[in-house]
């Protein structure tokens, strides 16, 4: 049974919960790791946008600065071929700078590609000389060299905005390429124009058929085309990395607090035994208290009347006085056999509803009287309205006696005993405080023990015989004290309402 308890407690205090809380980890770590991923995937893509919008912009800056200085030679266009040749060796993105008339006729180039060649049919020409404003070709173009090109045409202009020509520059797509591969040289790049065709291919031999959330996209801002940037693939390695620490930390924890789980159950188990090895003392002192009280006060009495009748007949003061210790101590034996009794009852003698303020207020005389003895002042305090319980009243008035004998008797010269009678939600509650000599933290653990006694004639009975009494009343009782400060004794017992 106990191995079986063990293996549920495992299983509910180590496996599930490391099960449970390694699955939350595994998952956590992998949406982090795939939210990196794609940030990382944006990231590039990001970087060649910017890339991209550089270069045109640039393009197109130095197109507009060679329309300006065409715009004075478009006579004499062989003064243009040594600027557009310049232009071009200094800057390896062209493949090619060319000056066309209005009418889209190749007039000077910075290479013999495209002499005379009219390109008024390409699209983007046909959009400058109609709008007289700088255009990006939508598709690449394939030379008479195999190169690949983007074309970027800048309309030339009078000083009335009317078309002299314009300049054309030729942007190789391999430089591109090329630059593209010195920033990521690892990742898949797909680049699409505005019609969904692919421009270019980095690091792929096909494009997908469908994009899903392992592709990320960014339009570039100069062009009607977009970047597609492939998400890395997951590194199972590093995440074995990552998730194994946490998981290793949460198997440890969680063994750890199996093994405290089972210390407090075992220290609780020990509590219980001990408990029931107090409880099996008390019975077996009732067992034979039962047995035998009954048979000792007998004899008891008799020998008390006795001694009564030789008290009587020798009247020397000597016998008197030695009459009076034996009559003394027959009485403590009585006393002892009582509590022997007390202790033999596992439940309280008939109940009565009990008004707590009559109990105290019949006390009093006898409380005063014995603090009298100990020259200790007795102070009380009541509340207005009635505390009613449900006890044995003659028990009652037996505990109450017997926790202040105690607190007059810790009490030194000029000491106070005060009792207090409240009401605490569904309790009542008799408070007796003295200033007396207190206890230690030790003492206070075992005050309740049976038989153990500070006091040089005390049985080590009474606050026993206490508990018992109170616990049979459905109550408690509590006791806190401190070295030579004094000692409060609070007993509780449920209100009748």
């Amino acid at each position: 049974m106990t191995n079986k308890k063990n293996l549920l407690i495992y299983i509910f205090v180590v496996i599930v919960p490391f099960l449970l809380i390694s699955s939350l980890t595994v998952v956590s770590t992998l949406k982090k790791d795939e939210k990196a991923r794609i940030e990382h995937a944006n990231w590039i893509a990001t970087v060649h946008q910017k890339s991209w919008d550089k270069l045109i912009a640039e393009t197109v800056t130095s197109m507009e600065m060679l329309s300006l200085t065409a715009n004075t030679s478009m006579n004499n266009p062989e003064k243009l071929d040594p600027i557009l040749k310049r232009t071009h060796q200094k800057d390896p993105r062209y493949g090619g700078i060319y000056v066309l008339d209005k009418y889209g006729t190749v007039i000077a180039g910075s290479n013999g590609l495209l002499v005379d060649t009219n390109l008024s049919k390409n699209t983007y020409i046909k959009n400058v000389i109609k709008t007289k404003d700088t255009i990006i070709s939508n598709r690449y173009e394939t030379l008479i060299n195999r190169q690949k090109v983007i074309g970027l045409a800048s309309p030339i202009l009078d000083e009335d905005r009317n078309l002299n020509g314009l300049m054309v520059a030729h942007i190789r797509i391999d430089y591109i390429q090329n630059v593209m591969k010195i920033l990521t040289p690892d990742t898949k790049i797909l680049v699409y124009n505005g019609t969904a065709n692919p421009m270019m291919k980095i690091n792929i031999e096909s494009p997908p058929k469908t994009y899903n959330n392992s592709w990320v996209s960014k339009p570039i801002e100069r062009l009607p085309w977009s970047i597609y940037v492939k998400v890395p693939e997951r590194k199972y390695k590093s995440i074995i990395e990552n998730v194994y620490r946490p998981i290793f930390f949460i198997l440890i924890i969680s063994n750890i607090l199996f093994l405290l789980i089972k210390y407090i159950l075992l220290w609780e188990q020990s509590l219980r035994e001990k408990k029931q090895n107090e409880q099996q003392k008390l019975e077996l002192v009732g067992t034979l208290a039962a047995s035998t009280a009954h048979e000792i006060r007998n004899p008891l009495t008799g020998v008390k009347g006795l001694i009564q009748l030789l008290s009587e007949k020798y009247t020397d003061p000597e016998d008197k006085y030695y009459f009076e210790v034996i009559d003394t101590e027959i009485s403590r034996i009585n006393e002892i056999v009582s509590e022997f009794l007390i202790l033999g009852k596992p439940t309280a003698e008939k109940t009565d509803l009990i008004h707590i303020h009559m109990v105290i207020k019949e006390l009093q005389p006898l409380i005063i009287s014995e603090g009298n003895l100990f020259n200790a002042k007795c102070t009380w305090l009541f509340s207005d309205e009635e505390v009613i319980v449900e006890c044995n009243k003659d028990q009652l008035k037996q505990v109450i006696l017997n926790v202040t004998k105690n607190a007059f008797e810790s009490i030194s010269e000029d000491g106070n005993l005060n009792i207090q009678i409240s009401k605490k939600e569904k309790w009542c509650e008799i408070c007796i405080r003295d200033n007396g000599s207190g206890m230690t933290p030790e003492e206070l653990t075992k005050i309740f023990t049976p038989f153990y006694t500070s006091k040089e004639t005390g049985t080590g009975l009474g606050l026993v015989v206490c508990k018992r009494i109170v616990e049979s009343f459905k109550g408690k009782i509590e006791v806190s004290s401190k070295k030579n400060e004094g000692t409060d004794v609070v007993i509780l017992l449920p209100l009748v309402v």
